[in-house]
């Protein structure tokens, strides 16, 4: 993987962990030349790890819309700052930019990007590994709850079973290299995807 779209809160959390494994993951991302792409904030745990990457001489994109850099929340530091009409046009790009997809913990916008892209997966518009980096447990009632909806037969096991989780970076980063996607559903044709 060459280029992780990372999705993550823009605050803080009230655990200072939040913040340190963010901004840890951005040094891995560096030391592996990784090129991280994510929201374009300075702010939240999404500057921890955008700081991350950039104090470790990495490469970062950041994509955001119009509306939220007019807000003054944009990372003036970056590589390269893609500025998008939209949210919708800011995931796309997100999409388009990245060869693997990472959440950290965050609020209800981080969960909608997350679940979109693992939507998209689902319905075979992409094979990227998707990875969830379960700092603090934070993650577990989530995890718990697909695992009912499995359980309830409104998910497939096979879809639950391409989300990779692990609380170490490194762990995460090996499972993601070696991910081996579903084939692509058969009512999904070349022009689709």
């Amino acid at each position: 993987m060459k280029s992780i779209v990372v999705f993550c809160g823009s605050s803080e959390g009230v655990d200072p962990v939040y913040g340190s494994k963010a901004y840890e993951l951005g040094e891995t991302f560096a030391k592996k030349t990784i090129q991280l792409v994510y929201g374009g904030a300075k702010i939240g745990i999404m500057g921890k790890v955008a700081e991350g990457v950039l104090d470790n001489g990495g490469k970062v994109v950041g994509v955001i819309p119009v509306f939220l850099k007019k807000k003054e929340v944009v990372h003036e530091g970056l590589t390269e700052l893609i500025v998008t009409q939209n949210m919708h046009e800011r995931k796309l790009k997100m999409h388009d930019l990245s060869d693997g997809i990472l959440m950290l913990p965050g609020g209800f916008g981080t969960l909608e990007e997350f679940f979109e892209m693992l939507t998209w997966s689902q319905l075979g518009l992409h094979q990227y590994p998707i990875g969830i980096l379960n700092t603090n447990g934070f993650y577990d009632s989530l995890l718990k709850m697909m695992h009912d909806m499995v359980n309830e037969g409104f998910v497939k096991q096979e879809h639950i079973n391409t989300i990779l989780v692990d609380d170490d970076i490194d762990s995460l980063l090996k499972k993601m290299e070696n991910y081996t996607p579903l084939p692509t559903p058969k009512w999904i044709n070349k022009e689709q995807l």
